[in-house]
């Protein structure tokens, strides 16, 4: 699995695929009691160790924390405050802490939901060593106005936006001020949930890319995204799902970075 910084000022070190959790683990839950630890295990084995979660999730996080007992060390998590008022923001966090033994890799404010009231909150906890990088997400691109602010203000290292080939609004301000502040890029939706998928193109169309080790669209469309530089989410790796092999040069009418590597 590749791995790059996230941005100039996070500290983090992530994989270039991580693991979402949205609907994922409730689901894998309803399977059995060994279904989401044998998950979480299988991302780590693969190097996908990067886990993005929050508590508009549902049991995610709880169910996380669970699946990665005696492996923590192993893992970054990234997860969420998801609420208008300071005060369970606080109980949201304190509840997540518990969960991830006392510390969160990257804690973001969820669709910027209150964010002036909860950056307070993670700063203190960033100075407090409990929290290591500071980060705010929106999937809406009428946000993005306000997402570019809160990015000037200098008060967080990364941010979560959607980017795929039917979403590409981040491509004309989000992603170049990224790139210029030094701040890492998660990348949320990079299937376009599942629309994607849904009508996949003939495997000989992807001949030209077996150089490059992509042999499956689910592949081609990760490493589409790959040269942004960003940690890109998907669903729990399946075996061979990561692409090997060198990186096509990106399309023109894209950047070729946005979290260069420190």
């Amino acid at each position: 699995m590749e791995r790059r910084g996230l941005g100039y000022k996070t500290g983090l070190e992530v994989p270039a695929v991580g693991v979402g959790t949205w609907r994922v683990l409730e689901r894998a839950a309803a399977r059995g009691r060994r279904a989401v630890p044998d998950l979480v295990d299988a991302a780590l084995d693969a190097g996908a160790n990067l886990f993005d979660s929050s508590p508009m999730y549902g049991e995610a996080e709880r169910l996380l924390g669970q699946a990665l007992n005696g492996r923590r060390e192993q893992a970054l998590v990234a997860t969420k405050i998801w609420t208008p008022s300071a005060e369970e923001g606080a109980r949201q966090a304190e509840r997540a802490l518990g969960w991830f033994g006392g510390h969160v890799d990257l804690y973001q404010v969820h669709n910027l939901v209150a964010w002036r009231e909860h950056l307070h909150l993670l700063e203190r906890l960033r100075a407090e060593g409990r929290v290591s990088a500071i980060g705010v997400t929106h999937y809406a691109p009428s946000a993005f106005d306000e997402l570019a602010k809160v990015m000037h203000d200098g008060r967080v290292q990364a941010v979560q936006v959607p980017y795929n080939p039917l979403e590409r609004e981040v491509e004309r301000e989000i992603l170049p001020l990224a790139a210029d502040l030094g701040l890492g890029v998660v990348v949320m939706r990079p299937f376009a949930e599942g629309a994607l998928l849904r009508r996949q193109p003939d495997p000989g169309a992807l001949e030209p890319l077996e150089a490059y080790g992509i042999t499956s669209w689910p592949q081609a469309l990760l490493r589409w995204i790959s040269p942004t530089r960003a940690a890109t989410w998907s669903s729990p790796p399946a075996p061979g799902s990561t692409p090997s092999g060198p990186t096509p040069p990106p399309p023109a009418d894209r950047p070729s970075t946005t979290t260069p590597d420190p």
